[in-house]
């Protein structure tokens, strides 16, 4: 199940996580992001200390500033700390695997 992220978790969520952190921008009114909500969840459970958190752009708008979201879905991979790679538009189970693990 995915984190719930906010602005007064985030650095303990992602930016101090051991391992990797898939961070899902998105929002309630998108329909990509819908449809996109249960294929992160099943690469999640696929994906070995994987931690994947959820980002309510409506809700943390800071937070989607501070990464530079200019549209969503938007997928970040955090590895200690770091941004380290981001994908935009919704994407199959087997191309976020791939993009997790590249």
């Amino acid at each position: 199940m995915p984190l719930q992220i906010t602005q007064d978790n985030f650095e303990k969520e992602v930016l101090q996580a051991e391992g990797p952190v898939l961070v899902d921008f998105w929002a309630p009114w998108c329909g990509p992001c819908r449809m996109f909500g249960p294929v992160i969840e099943e690469a999640a459970a696929e994906v070995e200390g994987l931690t994947v958190g959820k980002v309510n752009v409506d809700e943390e708008g800071p937070l989607a500033e501070r990464y530079g979201i200019m549209s969503i879905p938007t997928v970040i991979l955090f590895l200690n700390g770091r941004d380290v790679k981001r994908e935009t538009g919704a994407m199959s189970k087997e191309d976020l695997i791939g993009f997790i693990k590249t």
